[in-house]
Protein backbone atom coordinates (compact mmCIF):
# COMPACT_ATOMS: atom_id res chain seq x y z
CA UNK A 1 0.00 0.00 0.00
CA UNK A 2 1.71 2.90 -1.12
CA UNK A 3 2.07 6.52 -0.33
CA UNK A 4 1.50 8.34 -3.11
CA UNK A 5 4.62 8.56 -5.39
CA UNK A 6 6.39 8.28 -8.64
CA UNK A 7 9.66 6.22 -6.86
CA UNK A 8 9.73 2.55 -6.27
CA UNK A 9 11.55 1.99 -2.78
CA UNK A 10 14.07 -0.68 -3.98
CA UNK A 11 15.51 1.75 -6.40
CA UNK A 12 19.23 2.62 -5.60
CA UNK A 13 21.40 5.48 -6.53
CA UNK A 14 22.87 8.62 -4.97
CA UNK A 15 21.72 11.80 -5.24
CA UNK A 16 22.70 15.11 -6.89
CA UNK A 17 21.43 18.31 -5.46
CA UNK A 18 20.53 21.07 -7.48
CA UNK A 19 19.26 24.51 -7.29
CA UNK A 20 16.54 26.43 -9.78
CA UNK A 21 15.50 29.68 -9.05
CA UNK A 22 12.33 28.48 -6.87
CA UNK A 23 13.27 25.39 -5.47
CA UNK A 24 16.39 23.29 -5.27
CA UNK A 25 15.74 19.71 -6.49
CA UNK A 26 18.10 16.43 -6.27
CA UNK A 27 19.11 13.70 -9.34
CA UNK A 28 18.59 10.15 -8.39
CA UNK A 29 19.58 7.57 -10.65
CA UNK A 30 17.53 4.43 -10.69
CA UNK A 31 18.43 0.96 -11.95
CA UNK A 32 15.35 -0.23 -13.37
CA UNK A 33 13.42 3.10 -14.16
CA UNK A 34 12.34 3.32 -17.66
CA UNK A 35 11.73 7.23 -18.10
CA UNK A 36 12.40 10.35 -16.27
CA UNK A 37 10.21 10.62 -13.17
CA UNK A 38 9.75 13.87 -11.00
CA UNK A 39 8.26 13.18 -7.28
CA UNK A 40 7.92 15.87 -4.73
CA UNK A 41 7.92 14.27 -1.42
CA UNK A 42 7.21 16.18 1.71
CA UNK A 43 10.93 14.56 3.71
CA UNK A 44 13.08 14.50 1.02
CA UNK A 45 11.95 17.70 -1.36
CA UNK A 46 12.11 17.69 -5.02
CA UNK A 47 13.79 14.75 -6.57
CA UNK A 48 14.06 13.64 -10.41
CA UNK A 49 14.59 9.80 -11.17
CA UNK A 50 16.42 9.37 -14.28
CA UNK A 51 16.94 5.91 -15.93
CA UNK A 52 20.24 4.87 -16.02
CA UNK A 53 21.44 6.24 -19.23
CA UNK A 54 19.57 9.68 -19.41
CA UNK A 55 21.76 12.52 -19.68
CA UNK A 56 21.04 15.35 -16.30
CA UNK A 57 20.13 18.02 -18.83
CA UNK A 58 17.01 15.63 -19.18
CA UNK A 59 16.61 16.21 -16.04
CA UNK A 60 16.85 20.16 -15.97
CA UNK A 61 14.09 19.92 -18.67
CA UNK A 62 11.84 17.86 -17.03
CA UNK A 63 11.95 20.36 -13.85
CA UNK A 64 11.35 23.19 -16.10
CA UNK A 65 8.22 21.60 -17.74
CA UNK A 66 6.88 20.60 -14.52
CA UNK A 67 7.77 23.96 -12.50
CA UNK A 68 4.46 25.11 -12.12
CA UNK A 69 3.14 21.88 -10.73
CA UNK A 70 5.95 21.90 -8.51
CA UNK A 71 5.71 24.90 -6.66
CA UNK A 72 1.83 24.50 -6.30
CA UNK A 73 2.99 20.57 -4.99
CA UNK A 74 5.22 22.44 -2.45
CA UNK A 75 2.81 25.29 -1.54
CA UNK A 76 0.28 22.58 -0.81
CA UNK A 77 3.17 20.66 1.50
CA UNK A 78 3.75 22.86 3.45
CA UNK A 79 -0.16 24.10 4.01
CA UNK A 80 -0.98 20.64 4.89
CA UNK A 81 2.12 20.39 7.32
CA UNK A 82 1.25 23.79 8.79
CA UNK A 83 -2.53 23.00 9.66
CA UNK A 84 -1.28 19.63 10.62
CA UNK A 85 1.27 20.46 12.87
CA UNK A 86 -0.36 23.73 14.55
CA UNK A 87 1.73 26.14 16.47
CA UNK A 88 4.61 23.76 17.10
CA UNK A 89 4.33 22.92 20.84
CA UNK A 90 2.71 20.09 20.32
CA UNK A 91 2.21 17.15 18.09
CA UNK A 92 -0.71 14.08 16.93
CA UNK A 93 -0.76 11.26 18.21
CA UNK A 94 -4.01 9.06 16.26
CA UNK A 95 -6.96 11.23 17.64
CA UNK A 96 -4.83 13.25 20.30
CA UNK A 97 -2.34 15.88 20.58
CA UNK A 98 0.26 15.53 23.05
CA UNK A 99 2.65 18.82 24.31
CA UNK A 100 6.21 19.18 23.37
CA UNK A 101 8.04 19.69 27.21
CA UNK A 102 11.93 20.22 26.56
CA UNK A 103 14.04 19.00 29.37
CA UNK A 104 17.87 19.70 29.80
CA UNK A 105 19.91 16.64 30.17
CA UNK A 106 16.95 13.82 28.80
CA UNK A 107 17.90 11.80 26.40
CA UNK A 108 15.21 9.87 25.36
CA UNK A 109 11.33 10.97 24.69
CA UNK A 110 8.84 9.72 27.18
CA UNK A 111 5.37 10.14 27.32
CA UNK A 112 3.56 11.56 30.63
CA UNK A 113 -0.54 12.10 30.18
CA UNK A 114 -1.06 14.50 27.21
CA UNK A 115 2.60 15.73 27.64
CA UNK A 116 5.70 14.10 25.50
CA UNK A 117 8.51 15.16 27.08
CA UNK A 118 11.62 15.60 24.69
CA UNK A 119 15.48 16.53 25.12
CA UNK A 120 16.26 20.15 24.38
CA UNK A 121 17.97 20.95 21.31
CA UNK A 122 19.56 19.31 18.16
CA UNK A 123 18.42 15.93 19.55
CA UNK A 124 15.03 16.26 19.81
CA UNK A 125 13.61 15.31 16.88
CA UNK A 126 15.29 12.17 16.59
CA UNK A 127 14.43 11.31 20.09
CA UNK A 128 10.50 11.79 19.05
CA UNK A 129 11.01 9.76 16.14
CA UNK A 130 12.81 6.76 18.10
CA UNK A 131 9.66 7.14 20.90
CA UNK A 132 6.88 6.90 17.84
CA UNK A 133 8.44 3.91 16.93
CA UNK A 134 8.15 2.09 19.77
CA UNK A 135 4.72 3.17 20.31
CA UNK A 136 3.54 2.12 16.74
CA UNK A 137 5.06 -1.49 17.65
CA UNK A 138 2.36 -1.36 20.47
CA UNK A 139 -0.42 0.49 19.09
CA UNK A 140 -0.20 -1.35 15.49
CA UNK A 141 0.86 -4.97 16.99
CA UNK A 142 -2.42 -4.53 18.87
CA UNK A 143 -4.39 -3.80 16.13
CA UNK A 144 -3.21 -6.05 14.21
CA UNK A 145 -3.84 -8.75 16.48
CA UNK A 146 -7.34 -7.98 17.03
CA UNK A 147 -7.84 -7.55 13.32
CA UNK A 148 -6.40 -11.38 12.13
CA UNK A 149 -8.22 -12.74 15.01
CA UNK A 150 -11.31 -11.37 13.76
CA UNK A 151 -10.56 -12.68 10.28
CA UNK A 152 -9.20 -15.89 11.11
CA UNK A 153 -5.63 -15.42 9.74
CA UNK A 154 -2.69 -15.07 11.05
CA UNK A 155 0.61 -13.17 10.20
CA UNK A 156 4.55 -14.14 10.51
CA UNK A 157 6.44 -11.22 11.78
CA UNK A 158 5.94 -7.60 12.22
CA UNK A 159 8.37 -4.65 11.33
CA UNK A 160 7.65 -1.16 11.87
CA UNK A 161 9.70 1.45 9.51
CA UNK A 162 10.08 4.95 7.27
CA UNK A 163 9.31 3.81 4.24
CA UNK A 164 9.77 6.37 1.36
CA UNK A 165 6.93 5.32 -0.50
CA UNK A 166 4.71 2.81 1.29
CA UNK A 167 2.74 3.09 4.46
CA UNK A 168 2.19 -1.00 4.92
CA UNK A 169 3.07 -3.92 3.27
CA UNK A 170 1.94 -7.95 3.23
CA UNK A 171 4.64 -10.48 1.92
CA UNK A 172 3.60 -13.53 0.86
CA UNK A 173 4.96 -15.14 3.64
CA UNK A 174 2.53 -12.98 6.23
CA UNK A 175 5.41 -10.59 7.14
CA UNK A 176 4.13 -7.27 7.95
CA UNK A 177 5.82 -3.65 8.11
CA UNK A 178 4.11 -0.57 8.68
CA UNK A 179 5.25 3.04 8.65
CA UNK A 180 5.31 4.52 12.06
CA UNK A 181 4.05 7.83 10.50
CA UNK A 182 0.50 6.41 10.44
CA UNK A 183 0.32 7.48 13.99
CA UNK A 184 0.33 11.11 13.03
CA UNK A 185 -3.18 10.17 11.64
CA UNK A 186 -6.20 9.68 13.02
CA UNK A 187 -7.20 6.39 14.47
CA UNK A 188 -9.92 5.41 11.78
CA UNK A 189 -7.13 5.93 9.28
CA UNK A 190 -4.08 3.72 11.07
CA UNK A 191 -7.48 0.99 11.43
CA UNK A 192 -8.03 1.50 7.82
CA UNK A 193 -4.57 0.71 6.61
CA UNK A 194 -4.13 -2.63 9.00
CA UNK A 195 -7.41 -3.74 7.82
CA UNK A 196 -5.53 -3.13 4.34
CA UNK A 197 -3.11 -5.23 5.24
CA UNK A 198 -4.87 -8.03 6.93
CA UNK A 199 -7.16 -8.66 3.79
CA UNK A 200 -3.76 -9.32 1.84
CA UNK A 201 -3.24 -11.98 3.99
CA UNK A 202 -6.13 -13.45 2.20
CA UNK A 203 -6.28 -11.98 -1.01
CA UNK A 204 -2.76 -10.61 -2.21
CA UNK A 205 -3.32 -8.32 -5.38
CA UNK A 206 -6.08 -5.23 -5.37
CA UNK A 207 -8.40 -7.39 -7.93
CA UNK A 208 -12.61 -7.27 -7.28
CA UNK A 209 -11.92 -9.62 -5.31
CA UNK A 210 -9.55 -7.86 -3.11
CA UNK A 211 -11.83 -4.96 -2.62
CA UNK A 212 -15.10 -6.85 -1.93
CA UNK A 213 -13.37 -8.69 0.70
CA UNK A 214 -12.08 -5.08 2.51
CA UNK A 215 -15.86 -3.63 1.82
CA UNK A 216 -17.02 -6.93 3.94
CA UNK A 217 -14.09 -6.66 7.11
CA UNK A 218 -14.68 -2.71 7.24
CA UNK A 219 -17.70 -1.28 5.35
CA UNK A 220 -16.35 2.48 6.63
CA UNK A 221 -12.95 2.20 4.93
CA UNK A 222 -13.29 4.86 1.78
CA UNK A 223 -13.16 7.88 4.05
CA UNK A 224 -9.92 6.86 5.49
CA UNK A 225 -8.66 5.52 2.74
CA UNK A 226 -9.25 9.61 1.12
CA UNK A 227 -7.97 11.29 3.93
CA UNK A 228 -4.52 9.43 3.48
CA UNK A 229 -4.74 10.14 -0.07
CA UNK A 230 -5.47 13.31 0.40
CA UNK A 231 -3.16 14.48 3.22
CA UNK A 232 -0.81 11.55 4.29
CA UNK A 233 2.05 13.79 2.46
CA UNK A 234 1.63 15.59 5.01
CA UNK A 235 2.18 13.23 7.81
CA UNK A 236 6.03 14.51 9.03
CA UNK A 237 7.61 16.05 12.02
Amino acid sequence: MGVPSLLSASSQAGTVPLVTAHFSYSVRRAPRARRVRVRVDPVHGVEVVLPPRASERAAAAAVAELSPWIERRLADLASARDRLRGDGTSVPYLDERMTLVAEHGRIRAHRAGDTLLVPDGAQAGAAIERWYRRAAREEIGARLDAATAAAGTRYGTLAIRNQRTRWASCARDGAMSFNWRLLLAPERVLQYVVWHEVCHLEVADHSPRFWALLEERLPAWREPAAWLRDNGSALVL
